[in-house]
């Protein structure tokens, strides 16, 4: 049987890693292949890193999506993959990889998704997670802190200069897309309840 694809968007600080780490843990790590869209960020190390700061990550074209989508068709043939890993604090693509396997489920994760066409049509169940703008920021900017290196004066002129305009343009059109969507992201216990319970009827878990 051909394995599950499911994507799960949202805009940046939605909660979409929850929600997926959340579908992980009850279907179980061991069934589901696990790609996150911002490990596929192109490689800008011949630039300087004053120079990759100032792209524009939010937009599609930062992302390589035709090397996912290659490796989505490679995993649902059955053979794995090596993903990209990304440094987010130097803004390049790392040397090493990771490998990632074929399992019953495929999950993918990631802010524009569903902004590709292409993409978007491999999915056999999409999810949007919806999330207050106010919360979403106050998310990001935590992360971004604590996790990637910035300065939280970086992090507020990344969001007014490109996330917002990029969540307008892209991301929150794209939720017309989705089969299902998530209010309260990871907090929504029901609705993640559900889409497991449809995820193990439909892979026969």
């Amino acid at each position: 049987m051909s394995p599950l694809l499911i994507g799960v968007a949202g805009g940046s600080g939605s909660g979409k890693t929850t929600v997926s780490h959340s579908i992980l843990e009850r279907v179980g790590r061991d069934r589901i292949a696990y790609l996150q869209h911002d490990a596929y960020y192109r490689d800008r190390s011949a630039l300087p890193l004053v120079e990759r700061a100032r792209i524009n990550y939010d937009h599609p074209d930062s992302l390589e999506t035709d090397l996912l989508i290659e490796q989505l068709k490679v995993l649902r043939a059955g053979r794995a993959v090596n993903v990209p890993l990304y440094d987010f604090a130097q803004h390049v693509r790392k040397t090493e990889t990771r490998r990632v396997a074929p399992h019953a489920v495929i999950l993918v994760e990631g802010i524009l998704i569903f902004a590709d066409r292409a993409l978007r049509e491999l999915f056999d169940i999409k999810i949007f997670v919806d999330t207050d703008s106010d919360l979403r920021v106050l998310r990001r900017l935590q992360r971004d802190v604590a996790e990637r290196g910035r300065t939280v004066e970086s992090v507020i002129a990344q969001y007014l200069d490109t996330v917002r305009p990029m969540h307008l343009e892209f991301v929150e059109p794209s939720k017309r897309y989705a089969d299902v969507i998530i209010p309260e992201g990871g907090f929504n216990t029901i609705a993640i309840e559900m889409i497991v319970a449809r995820i193990n009827a439909m892979v026969g878990i």
